[in-house]
């Protein structure tokens, strides 16, 4: 399948109601409105394409570029092209979900982050701070920089209060994966959470609640999940 064959179903494919739905969760147009699971009807067909990903991507249509997380080749992208795709990623389920998953797949996961939670931009910082996530729930923890993973629930307390609205919700998330993935700095990651106290987001009158950092990874303890890493995020 190429690129235009794949648009064409994604366009039969589309449902107004589900666009909608996706808008209202911070999806921008161009968009068809496919579910996710239609969506990996196409992932399971195609299975992994690095040109196939970068053409869908670059459409700029959300369900296209959603499916092109799904089929990337995470290791065979370059910086150039996850630049690329971070600065183009203006919907909430790319920056937050499409781009941190091929990210963090990929080798210059973590130095990209790094740099993107520094942005001006909302979507790009978001990106980083899930993108930063994603890397603590794949890798080991000897292949992380604990004290690096300490100042960055130092950073998030210090400004999160102040920070724009993605990129709070983006920053309580890496709370949770600090404290749910990283078992040396899970009493580190609830301290932190309960000096922060509740996160307000502009849910934009959606269901969505914003997670109690603690309560959420009291319940993963509870599970007995603390500490279990994930053999993929995508998802």
């Amino acid at each position: 399948m190429n690129a235009a064959e794949i648009m064409t179903e994604l366009q039969a494919m589309g449902n107004p109601g589900i666009k909608k739905i996706l808008m209202n969760h911070g999806v921008k147009e161009p968009l068809f409105g496919v579910k996710v699971e239609q969506l990996k009807t196409i992932q399971k067909k195609v299975k992994t394409d690095y040109q196939l990903a970068k053409d869908l991507y670059a459409t700029g249509n959300a369900d296209a570029m959603y499916l092109a997380g799904l089929i990337a080749d995470d290791a065979k992208m370059t910086e150039a092209d996850l630049l690329d795709w971070v600065k183009a990623a203006i919907s909430n389920n790319i920056s937050e979900y499409t781009v941190p998953w091929v990210a963090a797949g990929n080798k210059l996961g973590y130095e990209l982050a790094m740099k993107w939670i520094g942005s001006p931009e909302e979507h790009i910082a978001a990106a980083g701070w899930s993108t930063l996530s994603n890397w603590v729930a794949l890798k080991p923890d000897s292949e992380l920089d604990l004290m690096a993973m300490k100042a960055l629930l130092k950073r998030i307390e210090e400004n999160i209060h102040s920070a724009q609205n993605r990129v709070r919700y983006a920053m309580n998330c890496f709370i949770i994966a600090a404290g749910a993935y990283i078992t040396p700095l899970t009493d580190e990651a609830i301290a932190t959470a309960n000096r922060i106290g509740a996160v307000t987001v502009n849910v934009e009158g959606t269901a969505c609640k914003v997670p109690f950092a603690v309560d959420y990874i009291k319940k993963i303890e509870a599970r007995g999940s603390l500490g279990k890493k994930k053999k993929m995020v995508k998802c």
